[in-house]
């Protein structure tokens, strides 16, 4: 059996920096094996289907005000209503009709969440993520629309060197200002937080292989 709450803890020493954000990617898995880390007092978790989140995370977190759920995948412009009133993260903000959606939608429910512009950072046709070269100009349309855009997120070519990735993307988070930045999975999250991430996405390295659906 996994033992879920030691892979945290080592991954936490590991870390050694208070100021880096562990997202615990539960995605998959039940919540019957996510609860260990709840019971400990872990806050941030993520999830990359809406429906899924709402399932597993709409009852515990009305008696868990602390817990904060992150939306780490690809989100669909009518599943948008739902992420807003769920989530308090989304990392997957890529493109102008998403933007608007959310600026929409917080305005119905009076809500205000924080967000990652997503960054296709190794040029990849087959990936999500705005191109560098229009990040900046997409950058002021979310903020002139008054999205709460707190750092960049990417994810990095399949085997490849990320920290060089990691590293452009720091760069340009500086370049925009912002504060946090979403960079780092179970394989290369020390690279990225030497790169300064503050949000680590971490799934198998916590809850071990992933079920497929």
């Amino acid at each position: 059996m996994v033992d879920i709450v030691k892979n945290f803890q080592n991954i936490r020493s590991s870390i050694n920096n208070s100021n880096v954000n562990i997202i615990a990617v539960s995605k998959t898995f039940s919540l019957d094996k996510i609860k260990p880390l709840v019971d400990i007092g872990h806050n941030h978790f993520g999830e990359n289907k809406v429906q899924e989140a709402k399932i597993k995370w709409l009852n515990i977190r009305r008696d868990n005000s602390r817990l904060q759920l992150h939306m780490i995948g690809k989100l669909q412009t009518n599943k948008v209503r739902d992420a807003v009133e769920l989530f308090d993260y989304i990392h997957s903000v890529d493109n102008e009709k998403l933007a608007t959606a959310l600026a929409k939608y917080e305005n119905i429910l009076k809500k205000k969440n924080k967000y990652f512009i997503q960054v296709n950072i190794g040029n990849e046709s087959q990936k999500s993520g705005i191109d560098i070269d229009k990040l900046s100009d997409f950058y002021l349309f979310c903020k002139k629309i008054s999205l709460n855009i707190i750092g960049l997120m990417c994810i990095p070519p399949n085997n490849q060197n990320s920290k060089k990735y990691f590293i452009e993307l720091s760069n340009l988070n500086k370049f925009l200002k912002l504060d946090q930045i979403s960079m780092g999975m179970s394989a290369d999250y020390l690279d990225a937080v030497q790169c300064g991430s503050t949000f680590v996405r971490i799934g198998s390295a916590i809850f071990g292989d992933r079920v497929t659906k």
